[in-house]
């Protein structure tokens, strides 16, 4: 027996609204670029609520300061593939209809004695208009990125930004902070680290530190040693050296009121490995508490596996090997030095403080400690 054919079948289907969402009004987007030693990216998004939204973002390994620890210079080759990127974050500007934005340049730039030319190059090739930015502010953006990972029982805060070029790192005071307001009262940051006329309770920036050491800058200083032990080993030293004008605070007991908040490609690899994932997933990396010793065996473990086995890792790859090993020798050396056995792992950093800071001023996020 034929099967019942049901009424209405024959019927013709309703057109029914695509419920696809509205683009994102472009009175309301921001942007901030971060062109590093190595890499370029970009974001792209709108206010909502306290946070924000991203619409769209870029990023990719342009090598900008590739040779630069030993002619002073930005390359030919390494101009000429930032700018290629750099037109790729003018069109997405373009075509989002962008008008508040941030395009902030750091160390690569800081130093190279062809800096200004090369900002001008960019300005005429892609219409991108480049600002070079001091490391003091480079460090208060990292710092207030990462605001909403700090603890509301944090007296004393570390934040590190291991980048290409450099090493940011922040101790702030939250101690005379009540505990509700801790985490809101480190974007009151974005102002400046030093203390301004508020109402509202602010942290002490009791030290910071750029140091002119990061994962490409760190990795060129020893890239004579073949040994990979011996090399991680005077990495680890030579990046303690250069930390001599840190304030001191070795002599200082371990406490439960210390964290540390590390931003960087070092740190959400390191948490990747950790955790073990095939594929990457920013949602269990950012805000993971790692202690110490979980630290350690994953560095261990990048050791044993030598050059050739970290280029076959999926989480480091064919171009991060080397890198991850400098980053490493940083993460682990400030791990050693500072009075705490944990790590919050952060994946953000200038690129979101740049956001919030735009956004903080313009009065657009909800709630706003401002």
């Amino acid at each position: 027996m034929a099967p019942k054919r049901p009424t209405g079948a024959g019927a013709l289907l309703k057109t029914v609204e695509s419920s696809a969402p509205k683009p994102p009004d472009s009175s309301e987007l921001y942007a901030a670029l971060d062109l590093g030693t190595n890499s370029c990216r970009m974001l792209i998004a709108q206010p909502k609520g306290n946070q924000f939204h991203v619409v769209d973002s870029f990023s990719k390994s342009v090598q900008l300061g590739s040779g630069l620890e030993s002619t002073r210079r930005l390359s030919r080759g390494s101009m000429r593939r930032t700018i290629q990127a750099l037109r790729i974050c003018q069109q997405k500007l373009k075509r989002h209809k962008v008008k508040r934005m941030r395009l902030v340049a750091t160390e690569a730039c800081r130093r190279a004695r062809n800096a200004r030319e090369f900002i001008g190059q960019v300005k005429r090739e892609t219409g991108l208009q480049l600002e070079i930015i001091e490391p003091q502010e480079e460090a208060r953006l990292a710092v207030i990125s990462c605001a909403p990972l700090v603890s509301v029982n944090t007296d004393q805060l570390l934040v590190v930004d291991i980048g290409g070029g450099s090493t940011e790192l922040v101790w702030i005071d939250l101690s005379a902070v009540p505990h509700a307001e801790r985490p809101r009262s480190i974007m009151r940051l974005h102002a400046g680290f030093h203390s301004v006329a508020s109402p509202f309770p602010a942290p002490k920036v009791v030290d910071w530190i750029s140091v002119p050491l990061g994962v490409a800058t760190l990795r060129d200083q020893f890239c004579d040693v073949e040994d990979d032990s011996a090399r991680f080993a005077l990495m680890s030293w030579f990046f303690e050296e250069n930390l001599s004008e840190f304030a001191p605070y070795k002599d200082i007991p371990k406490s439960e009121g210390f964290q540390i908040v590390g931003t960087s490609g070092t740190v959400t690899t390191v948490a990747a490995s950790h955790l073990g994932l095939r594929r990457y997933d920013r949602t269990k990396v950012d805000g993971l508490r790692m202690t110490s010793d979980q630290i350690d065996k994953v560095i261990r473990r990048y050791l044993e596996l030598g050059p050739k086995g970290r280029r076959m890792d999926p989480r480091i790859g064919q171009d991060r090997q080397a890198l991850i090993m400098s980053g490493s020798a940083i993460l682990q050396t400030l791990m050693r030095c500072w009075p705490t056995n944990r790590l919050s792992v952060a994946d953000r950093g200038l690129r979101e403080g740049l956001l919030y800071a735009q956004m903080s001023m313009d009065g657009v996020l909800e709630d706003a400690p401002f």
